[in-house]
C-alpha cells in the first residue's frame, strides 16, 4: 500500500511539474521584417557622363543587342538626380532584378544636366524627359522606341517597388513580344 501511495505521489508531482514548465522560447505575434534601406551618397554617385556621345552609344547597344537577342533600356536622368541614383541602387542590389535587366537588356545612361541635355535623343524619342527623372525607354534592337516609362509609377516610399520594377522589366522582354506566345489571339 505504502509503495502504491507513493507512486501516485510521485506521479502527481511530475504531471504537476509538466504542467508549470514555461516554454524556453515564447513565440509572439509574426513581425514583418523591414528591409534596411541605405539612401545613396550623392556626393559620390557618378552614373551618367554628360559628355558621352549618346547616339554613338546606342549605335554600339543596337549591335550588341541584335547579336545577343536583347532590348536597350535608355535611363534617363543625371549625377544630381537622388531618384536615379535609388534606382540604379536598387536594382544592382537585388538579384531578381539584375539578372532580368542582365539578360533581356543592353544599358545605357543617357545623362540630362546643365552641362548635357541631350536635346537630340529627347527629340527623337518624343520628349521622354516630360515625365521626369529618371525616365525610361526601351527600344528593341534596330533602336525603334517600344515604350517610354513615367518612373513614379514604379515607386514606393522612398523607394522602387520590386514587383511593379520586375514586372515593367519582363512585360518588355523581347520574350514578351514575340508574337509566337500570342498565336491564340488568331
Amino acid at each position: 500500500m505504502k509503495n502504491l501511495f507513493l507512486i501516485l505521489f510521485v506521479l502527481g508531482i511530475v504531471q504537476a511539474n509538466a504542467q508549470q514548465t514555461t516554454p524556453l522560447i515564447k513565440l509572439g505575434p509574426a513581425k514583418p521584417v523591414e528591409s534596411k534601406y541605405i539612401e545613396p551618397d550623392m556626393k559620390t554617385f557618378n552614373l551618367y557622363n554628360p559628355y558621352e556621345n549618346v547616339d554613338s552609344a546606342i549605335k554600339a547597344a543596337e549591335k550588341i543587342a541584335a547579336k545577343e537577342g536583347k532590348h536597350i533600356f535608355l535611363q534617363m536622368g543625371g549625377n544630381w538626380c537622388i531618384w536615379c541614383a535609388r534606382f540604379n541602387a536598387f536594382t544592382t542590389s537585388d538579384k531578381k532584378i539584375d539578372s532580368i535587366m542582365k539578360a533581356s537588356y543592353v544599358v545605357v545612361h543617357v545623362n540630362y544636366s546643365k552641362e548635357n541635355k541631350n536635346k537630340s535623343i529627347q527629340e527623337k524619342y518624343e520628349y521622354p524627359a516630360r515625365f521626369g527623372f529618371p525616365v525610361f525607354v526601351i527600344l528593341d534592337a534596330k533602336g525603334k522606341r517600344l515604350h517610354t516609362q513615367n518612373s513614379s509609377y514604379l515607386e514606393k516610399d522612398k523607394n522602387y517597388s520590386k514587383e511593379k520594377v520586375f514586372e515593367f522589366f519582363e512585360s518588355w522582354t523581347p520574350d514578351a513580344l514575340n508574337a509566337k506566345k500570342y498565336d491564340w489571339l488568331n
